[in-house]
């Protein structure tokens, strides 16, 4: 285990790993309060479009990435009511992306003759093992800067978030939070497409902010839960992955976080269950997040 974690490609999948992990802990916290997870599923697809665009052209492929994200994020806020785009409008953006990916992985297979086949298969899975350690640098800034943003807005972002009228009334600027917080996940997902893949990053934006939304109902508790969980699932999913040479990393990474979940979920059920059994008047009075702020 010692000679494993001094290995070059696990230090900088370990350093990419754990900063991409948190940024997707806090930023998908946000994404089940308000129930923006759908948007999180379309910007992996952009994430594989973008990426598959910029090799189509030539150009690096993190460039197509984070140009692809961020555009569509800012598109989704322009079109979605307060900065939060809807289902028929992602639906719709999502077709037409998806389709745009094809095309252009069709065009960079058929018009380079250097062309890597395996192309769309890493940027789908992810190649975490492989990023280099200027990759690695570059990865745990961008992703530093995500939480320290994400962070700076959070109380704001928690207000509107909860009750958009109030906090309008308060004098928050719902909108631009709405474009800033998309913006945060758009790069986001940019981030994570080297770690999880663009098919599988959902997962770890959902699965580790789902859980601790089960553990917690206290807003800022829950933050460190989801972005504690996510580094944690990170680890340990890349251990087992280089233990067990069968098993992709985004697979592992995603199976770990998914197995927390279903642990907690069935915790819950349970508890719910038994406190049920034994309690003939059960209090009724709903518990919100917004009870942390007064």
């Amino acid at each position: 285990m010692i000679s494993l974690l001094t290995t070059d490609f696990m230090r900088h999948a370990l350093l990419a790993g754990t900063a991409i992990a948190a940024a997707c802990g806090l930023v998908g916290y946000f994404l089940v309060l308000r129930a923006q997870v759908f948007t999180g599923d379309a910007l992996s697809h952009v994430a594989f479009t973008g990426a598959l665009a910029a090799l189509a052209f030539g150009i690096d492929p993190r460039i197509g990435l984070f140009v692809g994200t961020v555009a569509v994020a800012l598109l989704l806020g322009a079109l979605g009511r307060r900065g939060r785009a809807d289902d028929v409008v992602i639906g719709n953006i999502f077709a037409w992306v998806l389709g745009l990916g094809v095309f252009f992985l069709t065009v960079y297979t058929t018009s380079r003759s250097t062309a890597n086949g395996t192309a769309g298969v890493t940027i789908l899975f992810g190649s975490i093992f492989g990023i280099s350690a200027g990759q690695a640098v570059t990865a745990a800034w961008i992703a530093a800067a995500i939480c320290v943003i994400l962070l700076f807005i959070a109380r704001p972002l928690l207000f509107s978030s909860i009750d958009e009228a109030v906090a309008a009334a308060h004098g928050v600027p719902v909108r631009l939070l709405g474009y800033v917080f998309l913006v945060l996940v758009g790069a986001c997902s940019a981030e994570a497409t080297q770690a999880a893949g663009a098919l599988l990053l959902l997962g770890l934006l959902a699965a580790p902010a789902g859980t601790a939304h089960r553990l917690t109902t206290r807003p800022y508790l829950g933050l460190a839960l989801a972005a504690g969980l996510a580094v944690v699932e990170m680890w340990v999913g890349l251990v087992l992955s280089a233990l067990f040479s069968r098993i992709p990393p985004s697979f592992a990474i995603l199976a770990v976080a998914a197995g927390v979940y279903a642990l907690v979920l069935i915790a819950d059920t349970l508890r719910k269950s038994t406190n049920g059994a034994t309690k003939p008047a059960p209090d009724h009075t709903p518990t919100h997040p917004e009870r942390a702020l007064i």
